[in-house]
């Protein structure tokens, strides 16, 4: 039994309520052009999709993103930055903080309005105060057009990658989604994920039978596998990306890409050895030109401060995944911006 508890307006409500003001939206086209123009190959910057695991609170955020802004104009000829604010947290047993889309408050119950209206408002505060656009996960594909006009990047998580509606959804959006592999590693089933989301695909969605063209700017995030017994295989090595690299010569897909993501199964979310994975694959660009041609960037989780904590006591801790202190941080994107 549904039990029904408060009415959500459809996203035209709320865009019209909240809308992205028009200095904004021009300072977001620039950014998505930079973003399309890495994944593409029509530039040669890399993609660094860097902040905390989930976007728990908003003024530690765009403490984050401010100090991410000015940082940016210091590698914005080598790199190109992009906040991760993540507004959904996917859950293995389902239960658990969900994310500031269904909990805006933490430590209070999911209200699933309130959390459209706080991440409108924090992601638009986010580009007034760095010049940055950012990224998000597609969890609920039927939410993104809550927030799709706000987004330069976004991702589909490995829990939703074989998901028929996320590929679907995926093929409609106008910026880049990266794929992430999904939890078996299988890199079959990824390159089949990107093939739906860059073919027109004709679906319902809210209510309507919708038509879309395509998305050529979909692309592979290998984020590392979990066996049958829960252990991690990472994929960030040399021989599995250059697996991948082959497997897109042999499909035929548009704009073959790979964004390596330095932590979950690849790192075992041991935050710390996210700096020892881009410097291992910063090596592997340095000497085969096939393996830097296809590998775009780094998907990174941090924040303030380093590790995580049960309880939000800590500013600027996360309460979810461990991530990478700013200082770490800071020093990791300007030795990744010596080495483009």
């Amino acid at each position: 039994m549904f039990e029904k508890q408060i009415k959500i307006p459809d996203p035209e409500e709320i865009l019209a309520q909240m809308p992205l003001p028009a200095a904004l939206k021009r300072v977001k086209a620039v950014r998505d052009k930079l973003v399309s123009e890495v994944i593409s190959g029509k530039s040669d910057k890399l993609i660094m999709i860097v902040g905390p695991c989930s976007a728990h609170e908003a003024k530690p955020v765009l403490d984050y993103v401010e100090r991410l802004g000015k940082l940016n104009e210091r590698v914005k000829d080598k790199l190109v930055l992009v906040p991760r604010i993540y507004t959904n947290k996917p859950r293995t047993r389902g239960v658990g903080y969900k994310g500031m889309f269904s909990q805006p408050d933490p430590t209070k119950s999911e209200d699933i309005l309130k959390g459209i209206y706080a991440i409108r408002e924090l992601n638009i505060k986010a580009i007034e105060a760095s010049g940055l656009s950012a990224a998000d996960e597609m969890l609920y594909p039927a939410n993104i057009h809550y927030v799709d006009d706000l987004l330069s990047y976004i991702a589909v998580g490995a829990r939703s990658s074989e998901n028929q509606l996320h590929r679907l959804v995926a093929s409609g959006i106008d910026v880049p989604v990266g794929v992430k592999n999904p939890m078996s590693g299988s890199i079959m089933v990824l390159l089949n994920s990107i093939y739906a989301a860059q073919s027109g695909q004709v679906f319902k969605l809210n209510g309507w039978q919708v038509k879309t063209d395509g998305n050529p700017l979909a692309h592979a995030i290998l984020r590392g596998a979990v066996d049958s017994y829960g252990n991690d295989i990472p994929n960030f090595h040399y021989e599995t990306v250059m697996q991948v690299v082959e497997g897109y010569a042999k499909s035929g897909l548009k704009n073959p890409a790979i964004i390596i993501d330095a932590n979950h199964s690849n790192s075992g979310k041991r935050f710390k050895q996210q700096i020892r994975i881009c410097e291992e694959v910063m090596q592997n660009c340095k000497y085969d030109k096939d393996f830097k041609r296809n590998v775009k960037g780094f998907m990174l989780e941090s924040f303030i401060e380093e590790g995580n904590q049960s309880e939000d006591k800590v500013y600027g801790k996360s309460i979810t995944d461990p991530c990478l202190g700013w200082c770490d941080t800071e020093r990791l994107i300007l030795d990744i911006a010596d080495k483009v």
